[in-house]
């Protein structure tokens, strides 16, 4: 149908001529009530925000000199936030002389991913970022 025809039937039923599909041979129209289908694009919109889900990444701190009770406090805390669904980041922060002798954060990190493997899987290996090695940590869901 022609676009004047198109528009004059739209203004006979009181509602709009919107065009779905403009690279289309030839263009594709419809007639339609354009607020509320704005109205409906926007309620579909927030219901797909309301199911999304974020992953929240929850970090837990530790140093090339954490002695064993205290590391296995932190790999209990880390464990406690797999189950919950959470990324870990476990940070080892250096401070002074300590950034000579990565190896000793290195044992760390393995300690820590070593007491979570039932639980969570290493997403990104240890990686030093100027004082700071970060490892992630992901649950196996």
């Amino acid at each position: 149908m022609s676009r004047d025809e198109a528009l004059r039937l739209a203004r006979d039923y009181g509602l709009d001529l919107v065009e779905v599909a403009p690279k289309s041979n030839p263009p594709v129209c419809r007639i339609l009530d354009y607020g509320k289908f704005k109205y409906q694009q926007s309620k579909r919109s927030q219901e797909a925000r309301k199911k999304q889900t974020f992953v929240q990444i929850k970090e837990v701190k530790v140093r090339p000199k954490t002695e064993d009770h205290d590391l296995q406090i932190k790999i209990r805390n880390v464990r406690r936030f797999l189950e919950k669904g959470y990324k870990v980041k476990v940070s080892l922060m250096f401070r002074g002389r300590e950034i000579v002798y990565p190896e000793l954060a290195y044992r760390v990190l393995e300690k820590v991913a070593e007491g979570v493997k039932d639980l969570g899987v290493v997403e990104s290996q240890p990686r030093q970022e100027g004082r700071f090695m970060t490892m992630m940590i992901t649950s196996r869901s």
